[in-house]
């Protein structure tokens, strides 16, 4: 029987994000001023009793700010004793008086820190959490945590096994639609719980040697169609990004887009071994009683209330389990093993089009399949390279805490571009008689299947038509449990001449980096690897790799029969590659330009009528 998993986490942010602005209408900033922690302090409580109303515990994370809130601590120590609920700790809320004075800094996100500075304020605030309450915290969290952070508190306080470590595709489209001010950038994470390797938080460890310790969550779950084509902040489980979005009927205040939201993240379970899981991460700053994003208190409290009642009602009908922090954690490692990976099969809920991805997440790979472009890969990021990537000050990424792409859409173009470079994609091109068609301009819809090791999309038939010829093909993607590669086959079913023969062209575009300003790609090598018995008959030796090292000036080439194709890309540790079994099959690479700084690799081949050609892409760590 399928398990759907709710954590619904509170935390007494005794000094809310935006509230001081919103509360003091122009007065001088006042971190202590006591209207500003007294309503804070109510708020929380109505989110309490919520929950609690609809039989549903929490797990609430303190404040540094809450902990020196006597009223706060107490009430936390009432909820864990009637209801069962966990006190945690959050490294969200740092601002307060007593930091402020500390630290001298307006600061707040704690992996923004320099590294000293990170493990002075982890001894602080945990060393805070134990004199309030006698006992260091099993759970933990802010929007982001990086490694090195996350080891340090597993060292020195081993009772933390579950924290919130990132915000699902928290990046340059967040930024934008904060009016270039929200300096968080954090894309390229998993959307669902795993377990962070020791040397990058984003990447899933593969064995126990990589374990960081912890389970780590996702900081809301977010619509990982909606989110990933816009702004996260308007599409998540969090009523606030609900109503920040304006997905809400203005007549009734009713939700209905968050309830098919919740159901399809329910729906997951089918895809992930019966499992399921939803997070709801709340504080009190968005239901402040002057309003927000043109919504009154009421519609405010109503989201909320509206929202626990959905939750609670699924407990009572017994399609749902309320877990805290720590409790999940503990389930997660009882039932998940390191090589498993997280499947999506996602589908538009909110426009009202056809649109479908596929979302895979192991230790080795993120990858996205967009069916809208024929199958194509529009999302791929090499976790096989276990890439050590040192955030906060002092290091080179100060505020970019992303984990580095090979291909991605809507950062670097993808298919469909302004101009004839190509932007990165991993797809095919048909081509007969002269004419060229990309399977990126067929749409289609994936079937998901689990086949062994392999989670297997088998995708609907597209035609695509010539002038004198009609071609019916078939992709099959399949990913292979700790292989880290893709297999992709295509196959011929039908033509409308069954004697005709067409050629394919299976192709990466890719590049790396984290934003959309291209990266220095001149440390990039292209390469192809010939066959072990290919004999290159001037030399009369074995036929030597084709090398092209990175230099802008849009060379290319071809080796018929090639073992592999590929490339190498130090900045980011990774290698990439691709293998092909199929007829006549040649393989190629090629350099870009300034204008369109990209790499291409690939092989084509032919095809005839109930042929297929099947290519593997490989991701490896280049040492």
């Amino acid at each position: 029987m399928d398990r759907f998993i709710v954590n619904i986490i509170h935390r007494p942010e005794m000094v809310p994000e935006y509230a001081e602005k919103v509360t003091g209408q122009g007065k001088k900033e006042d971190l202590g001023r006591k209207a500003l922690l007294t309503e804070s302090l109510d708020i929380f409580r109505t989110q309490q009793e919520l929950a609690h109303k609809n039989g549903l515990k929490t797990t609430i994370q303190m404040t540094y700010a809450s902990l020196f809130n006597e009223e706060a601590v107490e009430l936390a120590k009432e909820h864990h004793q009637k209801y069962g609920d966990e006190i945690g700790l959050s490294l969200l809320g740092l601002p307060c008086e007593q930091f402020r004075e500390k630290y001298k800094t307006k600061d707040f996100c704690i992996w923004m820190f320099s590294l000293e500075d990170k493990k002075a304020i982890v001894q602080d605030v945990f060393g805070k959490f134990y004199e309030a309450f006698g006992f260091y915290p099993e759970s933990t969290g802010s929007y982001y945590m990086d490694a090195e952070l996350i080891n340090y508190i597993k060292e020195e306080y081993p009772s933390v096994k579950c924290a919130v470590a990132t915000c699902w595709e928290e990046g340059p489209k967040a930024y934008h639609t904060c009016n270039n001010s929200w300096y968080t950038f954090m894309d390229g994470g998993p959307w669902a719980p795993w377990i962070p390797s020791k040397v990058n938080t984003h990447a899933p460890a593969a064995c126990e040697e990589e374990d960081s310790g912890i389970v780590a969550i996702p900081h809301l779950s977010r619509d990982l169609l909606a989110c990933y084509d816009g702004n996260g902040s308007n599409f998540g489980t969090h009523p606030q990004n609900v109503l920040r979005g304006m997905i809400y009927d203005s007549v009734t205040w009713e939700f209905p887009y968050l309830y098919n939201l919740i159901d399809q993240y329910r729906w997951q379970a089918r895809f992930n071994n019966g499992i399921a899981y939803n997070m709801v991460f709340v504080g009190p700053g968005w239901m402040n009683k002057m309003g927000r994003w043109e919504a009154p208190y009421e519609l405010l409290y109503k989201s909320y209330a509206d929202c626990m009642e959905y939750y609670g009602g699924l407990k009572k009908e017994g399609k749902l389990s309320d877990m805290t922090m720590s409790e999940f954690a503990s389930y997660y490692r009882e039932h998940k093993h390191y090589t498993e990976p997280e499947c999506a099969l996602w589908r538009d809920i909110l426009y009202g089009s056809d649109k479908q991805l596929f979302w895979y997440c192991d230790p080795f790979m993120r990858a996205c399949v967009n069916m809208d472009q024929g199958g194509a890969i529009v999302d791929l990021r090499p976790y096989a390279a276990k890439l050590p990537w040192r955030v906060g000050i002092g290091t080179e990424h100060i505020q970019d805490a992303s984990y580095p792409f090979l291909i991605q859409e809507k950062y670097r173009a993808g298919y469909f571009t302004h101009y004839a470079g190509e932007g990165t994609v991993r797809s095919a091109k048909i081509c007969h008689g002269g004419e060229e068609v990309d399977l990126c301009l067929c749409r289609t819809k994936a079937h998901f299947s689990r086949e062994g090791d392999d989670r297997v999309l088998t995708l609907d038939p597209v035609e695509i038509e010539f002038s004198d010829l009609t071609v019916k093909i078939q992709s099959v993607i399949a990913f292979r449990e700790g292989s880290s590669d893709i297999r992709i086959t295509r196959n011929v079913l039908s033509m409308s001449d069954p004697e005709a023969e067409v050629t394919i062209r299976e192709y990466m575009v890719g590049c790396y980096g984290t934003t959309e300003y291209t990266e220095d790609m001149s440390s990039l090598t292209l390469f192809m690897e010939p066959q072990e018995n290919d004999v290159d008959p001037e030399r009369g030796t074995q036929r030597l790799p084709v090398l092209i090292p990175y230099e802008y000036r849009c060379r290319e080439a071809e080796l018929a029969g090639a073992a592999e194709t590929g490339c190498l890309v130090p900045p980011i540790k990774t290698r990439v590659s691709m293998t092909c079994e199929g007829r006549d099959k040649t393989g190629f690479i090629r350099e870009g330009y300034a204008f369109s700084p990209m790499f291409i690799i690939g092989y084509c081949g032919t095809l005839k009528e109930k042929e297929g050609f099947t290519t593997w892409l490989k991701l490896e760590k280049a040492d």
